[in-house]
C-alpha cells in the first residue's frame, strides 16, 4: 500500500496514521486490512466502578427523597466520568477499528439516559457486537434497559401498545422511509409488548404483558415476538442496503454511489456479518479512489482524537473535555435526538469553524481565543460560556512535545503536511505553506492543523 493509501485507511477506520505505523508502508492491502481486524477481535468494555448503588433499593429511592438527590448527583457525576472514559478510550484504543465502529454504531441505534449503569450497559453492547451479527446486534439493542426507555418500550404493554421504538427501529434504524406501513408500525408495535428491565439495567419478559394473539406484518400474519418482528425485517434486503448506505456515507463519502452501495448490500445480505461487509468495503479499490480521500468533514470527535493522536495532550481538568465538546456540538452520550447527529456539513458553521481553526493553538501552545468579533452564537452554551469567559477559551492543557519528537524524528518537516493533511491542498493554501518558516517541527504541525484542509478526512 502506498503512503497516502494508508493513511486513508486508517483515518476512516480510525483516528489518523501515525509513524509508529511505518512499518505497514508497502506491505499488500490484504495484509494490512486483515491485520485490522485481528487486532480488534478481542472486546475491552469499558467499566466504571457502581459500588454506590450496591445494595440500593429502587423501593427505598422512592420513599426516602434524600437518598434519591444523592443517587441522582453519583449519578450525574458517573455519566460525565463515562464521557472521559469514552473519549480517552478513542484516544488510547486497545481495539482500534472495534472503536471507530462503535462510534458508527452510537450514531445508528441512537440512545439516551441519565442512568450510568444502564448507558454504559448499552454503549458496552455496542462495543460487543460492532463488528459482529448484525441480527443479533438489532435483537439486542431492542432489549437493552437504555432503549426500552428511551423509546417507551416500557410502556409498550398488551391492549395499550406504544409505538415508538416500532416506528423508529424501522425508520431509522433498519429500513429508512417509505418501506414499510403504518399497520406495519402498529402490529410489530404489539410483537415488542412485555419488553421491560430491573434495577441494574437487566432485561426482563413481562410475560403477562405481552400481546399473544396474531400480527400481520409485511403480510405474512403469524403470532409474531420481537425477534420475529427482525428477522422479517433483516429478510428484506432494504434493511442491507439501508445500513449500507449508511455505512458508505460515513466510511467512504458523504455522496453516495449507487453501485458501490449495492455491491455492499449483495456481500451484506448474505449473512448480515458486519466484519465481512467492512473487510469487502476495505479490500475494495473505489475505497482508495481520489475522490474519496479527504472527502469528509470531521465530526468534533474526530477532530479532537485526531489532534490528541497525533500529539498527545492531557487536561488539567477533564471538565475542559466536555467543554469542547459543546462548543463543537457533539457530545457523547447525548444525542440531539433519535434520529443522531446529521453530520457532514452540519457539523460546519460559522461559529464552529472558528473554534475548529483556533482549537489546536488551544490545546498544543496554550494559546488563547478571542471571538469577539465574529458575532453571538447561535447555541445558547456556547453564547453563555464565552459571556463567562470574556470571549475566550482558557484550556490548561499538557501536550506532550516529547512524543511528538521522537514519534515523527524520521519524518523531514517539508514533508509533514503530507502526514497531517488528507486530500488535495488548494493552491491558496499551497501557496500559504511555503511561506512559513520550517525550522520548528513543533510549530509547523499546529499551523497545519489550524488549515481549513486539516477539517477533512
Amino acid at each position: 500500500m502506498t503512503q497516502k493509501e494508508l493513511q486513508h485507511l486508517y483515518w476512516r477506520a480510525g483516528f489518523g496514521w501515525h509513524p509508529k505505523m511505518g512499518s505497514l508502508f508497502s506491505k499488500e492491502r490484504k495484509k494490512v486490512v486483515t491485520a485490522l481486524f485481528k487486532d480488534s477481535q478481542s472486546i475491552t468494555p469499558i467499566q466504571l466502578d457502581f459500588s454506590y448503588l450496591q445494595g440500593v433499593n429502587p423501593i427505598d429511592i422512592k420513599k426516602f427523597p434524600s437518598l434519591a438527590k444523592e443517587i441522582q448527583e453519583k449519578n450525574q457525576k458517573k455519566i460525565l466520568e463515562l464521557n472521559y472514559a469514552w473519549v480517552k478510550r478513542l484516544i488510547h484504543p486497545k481495539e482500534l477499528l472495534r472503536e471507530r465502529m462503535t462510534l458508527f454504531w452510537a450514531n445508528r441505534f441512537v440512545c439516551g439516559d441519565r442512568h450510568p449503569m444502564h448507558i454504559q450497559r448499552y454503549n458496552n453492547t455496542l462495543r460487543q457486537y460492532a463488528l459482529g451479527d448484525f441480527r443479533k446486534f438489532v435483537k439486542a439493542i431492542s432489549k437493552e434497559a437504555a432503549m426500552l426507555k428511551y423509546l417507551n418500550g416500557k410502556q409498550n404493554r398488551k391492549h395499550k401498545p406504544n409505538e415508538n421504538f416500532a416506528r423508529e427501529l424501522m425508520e431509522l434504524f433498519t429500513l429508512g422511509e417509505g418501506h414499510y406501513t403504518e399497520s406495519d408500525i402498529k402490529e410489530s408495535a404489539r410483537a415488542f409488548t412485555g419488553y421491560n428491565h430491573n434495577f441494574r439495567g437487566e432485561f426482563v419478559f413481562r410475560k403477562f404483558q405481552h400481546d399473544y394473539g396474531f400480527k400481520t406484518f409485511f403480510g405474512k400474519t403469524a403470532r409474531f415476538d420481537g425477534d420475529d418482528i427482525i428477522d422479517e425485517i433483516l429478510s428484506n434486503k432494504q434493511c442491507a442496503r439501508f445500513i449500507c448506505d449508511k455505512v458508505y456515507r460515513y466510511f467512504v463519502n458523504p455522496i453516495p454511489n449507487n453501485a458501490h452501495i449495492e455491491a455492499m448490500t449483495n456481500v451484506f445480505f448474505k449473512d448480515y456479518n458486519i466484519e465481512h461487509l467492512m473487510h469487502f468495503m476495505f479490500m475494495a479499490d473505489w475505497f482508495y479512489a481520489e475522490e474519496n480521500i479527504g472527502s469528509k468533514i470531521k465530526s468534533p470527535i474526530e477532530f479532537l482524537v485526531g489532534i490528541a493522536n497525533t500529539v498527545p495532550v492531557s487536561f488539567e481538568s477533564e471538565r475542559d473535555l466536555l467543554v469542547i465538546q459543546k462548543l463543537l456540538g457533539q457530545m457523547l452520550l447525548h444525542p440531539p435526538n433519535v434520529a443522531g447527529w446529521k453530520g457532514d456539513k452540519a457539523w460546519i458553521d460559522a461559529n464552529t469553524i472558528m473554534v475548529r481553526l483556533k482549537l489546536p493553538s488551544v490545546l498544543l501552545n496554550n494559546a488563547m481565543i478571542s471571538l469577539k468579533e465574529y458575532g453571538d452564537f447561535n447555541d445558547k452554551f456556547r453564547k453563555e460560556y464565552f459571556k463567562r469567559s470574556k470571549g475566550k477559551l482558557p484550556f490548561k492543557t499538557l501536550p506532550d512535545w516529547g512524543a511528538f519528537s521522537k514519534d515523527f524524528k524520521a519524518i523531514e518537516t517539508v514533508d509533514l503536511s503530507d502526514i497531517i493533511i488528507q486530500g488535495t491542498i488548494n493552491n491558496g493554501t499551497a501557496a500559504y505553506l511555503k511561506t512559513l518558516s520550517k525550522a520548528s517541527k513543533r510549530d509547523y504541525c499546529v499551523q497545519l492543523m489550524s488549515l481549513p484542509e486539516y477539517q477533512m478526512s
